[in-house]
């Protein structure tokens, strides 16, 4: 193992820059050393680079947190994992002793940091991260697969609040990543009826593909007349994906239906109604990262209950990160993964198409 590593690193506002750092090792008793296989770039990566920032992040850090890799090496304090386990990170790291954690709320941990946001992440052909942010995977589940572990258990988080039954009727707003991998769990749910918003034609055909009923451009259509039409009453469940569209959502529910707000944007504000709300009963519910959500996202994954591949559109070598940026940017890719260990011209490659 070589002394020093490639990474991309945050430099402050806007900026980044591939760097020579130093190859991490182990410091604490739980630490583990892991060979990173992918690291998937996230929407939030984009907001930390933008101007100004849309999320704060460390200057100075190794960027990347949604984290496939192999344990190189493991701390004394080390048990449940050895050499050669193949792992998913979990990212979102609490102190399980606040007032939040004793209440089981660790994803409002008065002392919440993140691998790859305020703490060195996984764009980097080595890692280090606690075992207990670690979770096992098999080998037989590719990476192209596997890559999307952090994502989806996050987009479990806000499933599990649904609560949607075989049958009732969706509205997912957004098909981004995450609106599209909520399209994908609502269908292998049960779902009846799936409509998804977006206005970006290549993100619709994706929508399509991930198992969309019915695409509509909200530009171009009353996405609200056409939501009537279908459902009669209105949607037993509507999903912002996006993080602005709550007053959206609202209009498209059904009386006692539920709105899930996932997406998140912190300058975004919606004018509502709040007579709406309580004369319409309807269930309102924020959903940020998820809890104890891990294992079943894994779960999902081995046994190929939704196919997270076919949202894969670009696989590239960490030299051409920026490329993958500016890719997401133009609304021209789903999910980039970069693999550290893969060079040259013939490591890009689209995975998929609509």
């Amino acid at each position: 193992m070589a002394d020093r590593m490639p990474a991309i690193v945050y430099q402050g506002e806007g900026r980044w820059a591939l760097e020579e750092r130093p190859t991490p090792s182990l410091r604490n008793p739980d630490d583990v050393l892991l060979e990173v296989e992918a690291c998937g770039i996230c929407g939030t990566d984009l907001h930390i680079l933008e101007v100004p920032p849309g999320h704060p992040a460390t200057p100075g850090v190794i960027l990347g947190h949604e984290v496939i890799g192999r344990v190189a090496a493991v701390g004394p304090a080390v048990t449940h994992l050895r050499p050669g386990d193949r792992v998913a990170v979990a990212p979102n790291l609490f102190c399980g002793q606040c007032r939040f954690c004793q209440r089981g709320l660790y994803n409002h941990c008065e002392g919440f940091t993140t691998l790859g946001i305020f703490r060195d992440g996984g764009l980097a052909p080595y890692a280090v991260a606690p075992a207990r942010a670690l979770f096992p995977i098999s080998h037989e589940v590719p990476l192209e697969r596997a890559i999307f572990a952090e994502v989806l258990s996050t987009v479990i988080g806000g499933t599990l609040l649904a609560r949607l039954h075989p049958g009732e009727q969706a509205v997912v707003l957004g098909c981004g990543p995450v609106g599209l991998l909520f399209l994908q769990v609502l269908r292998a749910s049960g779902a009846g009826v799936l409509i998804a918003a977006d206005i970006a034609p290549f993100r619709r055909d994706f929508a399509r593909r991930a198992g969309a009923d019915l695409t509509v451009d909200p530009r171009e259509q009353d996405l609200e007349a056409l939501v009537r039409e279908v459902t009669g009453i209105g949607a037993d469940l509507v999903v912002d994906a996006v993080g602005s569209l709550m007053g959206v959502a609202l209009r498209l529910a059904r009386p006692g239906g539920t709105v899930i707000l996932f997406g998140m944007n912190a300058q975004a504000r919606s004018e509502i109604a709040q007579y709406d709300i309580t004369r319409r009963e309807l269930r309102v519910v924020g959903s940020y990262v998820g809890r104890h959500t891990f294992p079943l996202a894994i779960q999902m994954l081995e046994r190929g209950v939704i196919r997270t591949e076919t949202l894969l559109t670009h696989r590239l070598p960490l030299s051409r990160f920026g490329e993958g940026l500016a890719l997401l940017r133009r609304g021209e890719a789903v999910k980039v993964m970069i693999v550290p260990r893969e060079e040259g011209p013939g490591a890009r490659r689209i995975e998929n198409h609509p």
